[in-house]
């Protein structure tokens, strides 16, 4: 349906369902995932996060026997995800005190594990925060994907896998990321709450 919706998404149609994989594999390996991202796509980290957290297409029922009934009706089925722009204070503090181009490399730092997905959305592909982050995770031995436009980029070359949307414009390329991770979510939720 992605790519019918969307037939330009075919140039990357290979790297889109390598994302998924590694998405599928985090969460069987019992790990999370982290994504960060500026200006739009800081807000594009927070929505990706919303889908995987609770229940998007999906209801999600609860069925674990350790949580009551009564709790269980209130919760839907949770796939583990942080948004780091959304860490405000450590944020802040971390930009003031030590170095802003180092701020998500230090969640990275204290949050990711060899089993997690580090996700860098970069219009360009060189943003020197999410770049930083990539670098780190590298080093942890973390899985990384990065969702960025047309050209090539140092998240390029950093990242397992890179969806390269075909625009160049931070507009245009923005308007593809977000069918793009839908799609991703999505599938996801298939894979584990159908």
């Amino acid at each position: 349906m992605l790519y019918e919706r969307y037939p330009a998404l075919n140039t990357c149609k290979e790297d889109i369902e390598k994302a998924l994989q590694l998405m599928v594999d985090t969460y069987k390996n019992g790990g999370k995932i982290l994504v960060c991202g500026n200006g739009g796509s800081a807000s594009d980290s927070e929505h990706i996060v919303g889908e995987l957290m609770k229940g998007f297409v999906l209801k999600r029922p609860v069925t674990d026997a350790g949580i009551p009934e009564e709790l269980r009706k209130g919760l839907q089925g949770s796939l583990p995800a942080i948004s780091l722009p959304s860490q405000s204070a450590i944020l802040t503090a971390f930009i003031n005190d030590v170095d802003p181009e180092m701020m998500y490399a230090q969640l990275v730092y204290g949050y990711a594990k060899a089993e997690d997905l580090v996700i860098g959305l970069s219009t360009s592909g060189n943003a020197k925060n999410v770049v930083n982050a990539i670098k780190v995770a590298n080093c942890i031995g973390t899985k990384t994907l990065a969702l960025t436009g047309e050209r090539e980029s140092k998240l390029s070359e950093l990242c397992d896998v890179t969806i390269r949307v075909p625009e160049a414009e931070t507009y245009k390329i923005q308007e593809y990321h977000l069918p793009v991770y839908h799609y991703l979510c999505s599938e996801v939720e298939k894979e584990f709450f159908v």
